[in-house]
């Protein structure tokens, strides 16, 4: 497979786009490639999500997603017809091959970058994800859930701070495996946990703040979600956790 790391990118990635920990990481890797993109605002508490022209990027109707204008050509070169690529962690892989960068071409480093994105994918986010519903955002306070949900985050806390430990970053080197976690991570507070708790965790979460990428994309959009209230409007409430299949 030929080597990606020579290509330039000229025409703007368009980013479909909130800012939640999901979409931190998207907006978090563009930052640290350096390369154009265009942001294209997906207001969750509104509906944007259910717009024909965003299923037809994104079927599974989440942010983010991309469409790439310089996609791939089929002897593994870029520059091609335009792509479109939903699911952060999908996204985060692509984007990583098609520039080098944060995710290793060698097999060995690449499972181990790959076994915490899907950590990430499949524990920390989705629990994280269901400790903010209950302590926050479900209209009844169950305390079953609560502590479920608050204890089995500081379960994965307590992983991701023994993995830590004598390691600047979670699979050695810098890579997509930090950026999938930091948006999480940053929500400690609402998962009910404490960062001193885990000294190793705390140093890595000191760490990737200074990255000046990281402290962009955290920040991209913040003005835009504070028009939201996810919390307390009913309509909104609906919209983000009535959904079954038939709506």
């Amino acid at each position: 497979m030929p080597s990606n790391t020579s290509h330039k990118q000229t025409k703007p990635i368009e980013l479909f786009y909130w800012p939640t920990p999901n979409g931190w990481k998207i907006s978090i890797m563009l930052e640290e490639l350096k390369i154009p993109y265009r942001v294209n605002y997906v207001n969750i508490g509104k509906g944007d999500q259910f717009k024909p022209e965003f299923l037809s990027i994104s079927p599974n109707n989440r942010m983010p997603a991309i469409i790439d204008p310089e996609g791939p050509k089929a002897d593994g070169s870029f520059g091609g017809k335009p792509i479109s690529v939903f699911e952060s962690g999908a996204i985060l892989q692509y984007l990583g091959r098609k520039f080098g960068k944060f995710y290793p071409e060698a097999e060995r480093s690449r499972v181990e970058v790959d076994q915490w994105l899907m950590w990430q994918m499949g524990g920390l986010g989705p629990m994280a994800g269901q400790a903010h519903h209950f302590r926050i955002y479900a209209p009844e306070k169950i305390k079953y859930a609560v502590d479920r949900y608050t204890n089995e985050c500081n379960r994965l806390y307590g992983v991701l701070n023994k993995q830590l430990e004598g390691r600047k970053f979670i699979a050695g080197k810098y890579s997509i495996a930090d950026i999938a976690s930091i948006g999480w991570i940053a929500r400690y507070e609402r998962q009910g946990q404490k960062l001193q708790d885990f000294p190793n965790l705390k140093e890595w979460f000191e760490r990737m703040l200074a990255r000046k990428a990281v402290a962009k994309g955290l920040a991209l959009g913040e003005d835009e979600g504070t028009r939201t209230n996810l919390v307390d409007d009913k309509d909104t409430h609906k919209l983000l956790f009535g959904q079954t299949a038939r709506k």
